[in-house]
């Protein structure tokens, strides 16, 4: 068996993600990489990797691994069962599984997205420097399947992985989005723009790694018709011809037509990545 890592089961979705790729919007190509960044980079760092590192992101259902050679893996995010050929080990720090082993890392308690750190860091050919899976674009590693093996980096040179308690970000019970207005806001009528401030909205199934969907009241147009393409940025909120807002996540596309009637800044988009489908989201006004 190579040093590498064999997918026994792929789960919903999972992907191979690093810190992704930048400075290529204007060639229509998009960041892609982990959507909760802070979880991602607190996996790498327990494993011993740099946070560049490239790792396995899960959804909803986690996956199952069978590495060719021991090695030390964290298993974090959305917090989860993790078993070593059946045996219970620790979720959220570093463990050793030997040569052959599977570990699984089970479905989601709560939360939606998990990582998965290998010591050395997962190797498949980077695509604009970058190992990212984007979904929109179709660049970097192909979503996982059974029986996929992916190339696994020599062991760290560095110390010993950190050992202390690491406290993971949270998943909230309901998502609170600050916003600023713009660059299309004077395209919604003002009454759309107080319920986007103060309406219940809910995260809708058809969410994924391109946007975070909405369900709820309908923003009211001012202003008909559509726009030439314009550049998109991550965290746009987009709001299509149902007047469902729309929040641009890691894959989202480059340009678009639709109206976007504000941005979330990015610090605050990795909660979204971490709500399952149904929990209440609030879009609060910040900095105009």
């Amino acid at each position: 068996m190579s040093a590498g890592i064999e997918v026994v089961r792929a789960g919903a979705l999972t992907t191979v993600q690093d810190e992704g790729r930048f400075g290529h919007a204007h060639l229509g190509v998009g960041r892609a990489g982990a959507l909760d960044a802070p979880s991602a980079r607190l996996a790498n760092r327990l494993a011993g990797n740099p946070v560049t590192a490239a790792l396995l992101e899960t959804t909803a259902t986690g996956c199952a691994v069978r590495p060719g050679r021991a090695v030390r893996v964290v298993v974090g995010g959305a917090p989860c069962r993790v078993t070593v050929d059946g045996r219970p080990v620790a979720w959220g720090a570093a463990v050793h599984v030997p040569a052959g082993a599977v570990l699984d890392a089970g479905p989601a308690a709560y939360g939606l997205r998990g990582y998965l750190a290998f010591a050395g860091g997962l190797e498949p050919e980077p695509v604009l420097g970058s190992r990212s899976a984007d979904l929109l674009s179709g660049l970097g590693p192909a979503p996982l399947s059974d029986g996929d093996v992916l190339p696994l980096g020599p062991p760290p040179s560095a110390g010993a992985p950190y050992a202390g308690a690491a406290p993971w970000p949270g998943v909230p019970d309901e998502l609170v989005l600050p916003v600023r207005f713009g660059p299309r806001h004077t395209w919604f009528t003002p009454a759309a723009l107080r319920t986007l401030t103060t309406a219940a909205y809910r995260v809708s199934p058809h969410s994924n790694r391109i946007g975070l969907r909405t369900e709820g009241p309908a923003l009211e147009r001012a202003r008909q018709g559509e726009l030439p393409s314009e550049g998109m940025v991550l965290g746009a909120i987009q709001v299509p011809p149902d007047g469902r807002p729309v929040v641009f996540l890691n894959d989202h596309p480059t340009t678009g037509g639709y109206p976007v009637v504000g941005v979330v800044p990015e610090p605050a988009l990795a909660a979204a990545a971490r709500v399952v489908a149904g929990t209440v989201v609030r879009f609060v006004l910040g900095v105009r």
